[in-house]
């Protein structure tokens, strides 16, 4: 079994988006926004902002308090909107509960959705999606970078999505129905779903359901892209769908959690800001400096 590297991965997409990010005419901004003092949730933002910089993308920050209504949220996020060269915003997930995450979520400008979680983005992606401007999901596409790492072609091979999440299932059934690969979904509802695992050369995974797929699930060979994370209930670990141990010297390739597909995530986050970017500035005059207008 091969582990594929999702570090290895994010050090060579981030070394593209740096080298093209110092080519655009301006600094693009970037911003996670963060309600409440969640310790996990700070320091994931605070990683996302590091990483921003090392690429040369100024990250704005925003953090409100638990206290604040939805209505206000909504208002902050208006503003961010219109800062000068703001070139994507996200909400960092979750909320509290407190707040309507939908509101929020839409409130932000969909040009600058670079998470695609806003309604107007993601019926973009979903009904009129072009590939060469439009924004993508981050995590679905970070599970089909770490597929086209590999040397294994996809055309011809039986491709499960497992699950069909607003965040990995749907979006990476979409990606593969855009490149004309044949894939079936299974969904909690799905009957002689033991079976259809057992068939599949690829499997796409991300239920969250700490170390469901086993050795004695899949077949000799398959390929396991696991962007599920769970904690688990023994270690207080995080893991993913796959239980590395029992698929070992079954499966061919797999990717690992951690340093599996969220690397990958980040790095396609940033990749997105890199897109709205150079989708506002068509060509490197310096009257585009300004910023969005």
């Amino acid at each position: 079994m091969q582990i594929i590297d999702g570090k290895k991965l994010r050090g060579e997409i981030l070394t593209k988006v740096k080298k093209e990010v110092a080519e655009l005419p301006f600094k693009p901004v970037f911003c996670d926004v963060l309600v409440g003092d969640d310790p996990a949730s700070a320091q994931y933002v605070a990683m996302k902002a590091r990483t921003a910089e090392t690429v040369g993308i100024s990250f704005h920050k925003a953090i409100f308090p638990t206290s604040i209504s939805t209505d206000d949220l909504v208002k902050e996020i208006k503003i961010l909107n219109k800062v000068p060269n703001m070139c994507g915003i996200i909400v960092q997930l979750p909320l509290p509960t407190s707040l309507d995450k939908r509101a929020v979520l839409d409130s932000i400008d969909p040009h600058l959705d670079v998470d695609c979680l806003g309604t107007l983005a993601s019926d973009k992606f979903y009904n009129n999606y072009d590939s060469s401007t439009d924004l993508v999901f981050p995590t679905a596409l970070a599970c089909m970078a770490l597929l086209d790492s590999i040397d294994f072609p996809l055309e011809g091979k039986i491709i499960i999505v497992l699950g069909q999440g607003e965040l990995v299932g749907r979006p990476v059934s979409a990606l593969l129905r855009s490149r004309d690969l044949i894939y079936q979904p299974i969904t909690s509802k799905t009957e002689n779903k033991e079976y259809m695992l057992k068939q599949a050369d690829v499997i796409i995974s991300g239920i969250g359901r700490s170390k469901y797929i086993t050795g004695n699930m899949i077949k000799l060979g398959a390929v396991l892209i696991d962007a599920g994370t769970s904690e688990e209930t023994s270690s207080k670990n995080i893991v993913g769908d796959v239980d590395l141990e029992s698929v070992r010297n079954i499966a061919a390739y797999v990717s690992p959690v951690p340093g599996g597909v969220g690397p990958v995530t980040v790095a396609m986050l940033l990749n997105n800001v890199l897109k709205v970017a150079k989708n506002l500035t068509p060509s490197p005059s310096p009257e585009r400096r300004g910023g969005l207008s």
